[in-house]
């Protein structure tokens, strides 16, 4: 069981952006600039149904007609119900960090907090997050 300590930094996290959490992840063995996406010895990494869950709510807003800044703030949302809610394996969970910090990397776009990067740009990160996702996570369906 997951302390209410490690839901409320998890949450936190979530909304500080990719810098904030990829240090995070360096504090805890995971060096974020060194970590790259890799599969499960060749096999995708398994999901569970909050991940799953949250990222066809994300892959959704992606697709709708949503501004950014309502964008930013959905993906964000379902970012922190992930967090929250998500139980992977060590190993799958690391990788997952991986996925979420290019997501929030694209919010933190959405919302205008990138110099030189434009909203779009942002959405086009999160859109090949989701694409990497897919690639690297067991999730029935995806596309």
């Amino acid at each position: 069981m997951i302390s209410k300590t490690a839901i409320a930094l998890a949450v936190a996290l979530s909304f500080a952006g990719p810098a904030a959490y990829g240090q995070a992840a360096h504090d805890h063995g995971h060096a974020a600039s060194e970590a790259k996406l890799v599969l499960d010895q060749g096999k995708k990494w398994p999901t569970d149904a909050p991940l799953r869950q949250g990222m066809e709510n994300i892959r959704s807003a992606l697709g709708s007609h949503m501004k950014y800044e309502a964008l930013a703030t959905k993906v964000s949302t379902e970012v922190a119900g992930i967090v929250q809610n998500c139980k992977l394996e060590p190993e799958a969970d690391a990788q997952l960090h991986l996925v979420i910090a290019d997501i929030m990397g694209g919010v933190e776009a959405l919302e205008g907090k990138v110099k030189g990067e434009t909203r779009r740009a942002g959405a086009e990160k999160i859109a090949r997050a989701l694409n990497a996702y897919g690639e690297h996570f067991d999730h029935a369906g995806w596309h």
